[in-house]
């Protein structure tokens, strides 16, 4: 059995935005990302692969952590980050 390494991060969205698999619109704000990556050792160094990663979902006294495709994650984040972009050079 090999060792998991969970990461924990946070990103933020000015946006609204939406991930596929999750049927509703996500507000804007900030999210608490964990990445879960398995340890394998070899002869010469350690690699890190990742297995599973959660964005957790914060609504009144509750709590849901749903599993992500972290390329989708970037993806959206970077729209967003474009998004903010484009706003900030009309002004």
């Amino acid at each position: 059995m090999s060792a998991i390494r969970t990461t924990a991060t946070s990103i933020t969205f000015a946006a609204a935005f939406r991930l596929m698999g999750w049927p509703d619109l996500l507000s804007p704000g900030t999210y608490d990302i964990e990445t879960d990556e398995e340890i394998v050792e070899g002869n010469t160094h350690t690699v890190h692969r990742r297995i599973a990663t959660r964005l957790y979902l914060r609504s009144t006294g509750m709590v849901q952590a749903i599993t992500v495709d972290p390329g989708e994650l970037a993806a959206a984040l970077a729209k967003d980050e474009a998004g903010r972009i484009a706003k900030a050079a009309q002004i």
